[in-house]
């Protein structure tokens, strides 16, 4: 089996047997709008194949794995939103890593990505532990929740644009379900401030005309039902950025700091 079964004991799994698939864009969009909770959308995020070529792909690698984690199982399925079911903080990034998330079942989980979003998170008081290893960790987001634009792993890191428009729905519905709550939303990289923008509309968010460019520490004010949130931008802790030193420990926790300040 190249993926793990739902309801087979993976720690945090949301989906059972009898959580329905969607096997296509049209059912992506019916699940995605009946469901009214987050653990019901969760459950299904989970167990999504309607882009082949992504489900060819996450299952492969769970299948050939890498050298360093040949004797684990992993998740290979697609990584839902993961965190606080009354955010005030929503962290959004663009796609699980072929060997973290979809390793781990968790987003940003076992990967350098992770291990520097989470020290961050952890320092400025929005994650119980600064590491995110393995679902089952004991790690959990205070008043934080994070998700993803495109739920599975894609080859090269570069999902299609039909496998975009396909994880839509996944992303607005999220958005929906945590908004009352939420107050500060963060944008990790220049394409989630980009394919959030629409899913924020989407959303039932209030956004200027005009979407601003993105850019680290950019804020934006923009308000949900009347009641002010403040979009950030914030550079990717991606290895290239990080070895690179366009990303600083001291830089995200700035963006952090400063989110948990507009939140309370």
């Amino acid at each position: 089996m190249s993926f793990v079964p739902p309801g087979t004991g993976w720690p945090g799994d949301p989906a059972t047997a009898d959580t329905p698939v969607a096997q296509d864009p049209a059912d992506v969009r019916r699940l995605a709008a009946s469901s009214s909770t987050l653990a019901e959308l969760t459950a299904r995020q989970s167990v999504c194949r309607a882009c082949p070529r992504l489900v060819e792909w996450r299952e492969e690698v769970a299948e050939v794995r890498r050298r360093a984690f040949a004797d684990e199982t992993y998740w290979g399925r697609p990584v839902p939103g993961w965190g606080d079911e009354r955010p005030r903080i929503l962290v959004t990034g663009l796609a699980p890593a072929a060997h973290g998330g979809n390793r781990t079942g968790r987003i940003f989980t076992g990967d350098r990505s992770g291990d520097w979003l989470f020290a961050s998170l952890h320092r400025c008081g929005l994650a119980a532990q600064e590491t995110s290893t393995h679902a089952g960790d004991g790690q959990r987001l205070i008043g934080a929740r994070v998700v993803a634009s495109v739920r599975c792993a894609p080859p090269a890191n570069k999902p299609a644009p039909e496998e975009k428009a396909a994880c839509f729905p996944w992303l607005t519905r999220e958005i929906e379900l945590t908004a009352p709550s939420v107050r500060v939303i963060v944008a990790l990289g220049g394409y989630a401030w980009q394919a959030g923008w629409p899913a924020l509309k989407e959303a039932g968010y209030t956004l200027p005309r005009v979407r601003p460019p993105f850019g680290h520490g950019a804020e934006v004010e923009i308000a949900y039902e009347g009641t002010p949130v403040t979009l950030l931008g914030c550079y990717h802790p991606s290895q290239q950025n990080t070895f690179t030193g366009r990303v600083t420990a001291q830089m995200l926790d700035d963006v952090f700091l400063r989110a948990r300040e507009l939140s309370v």
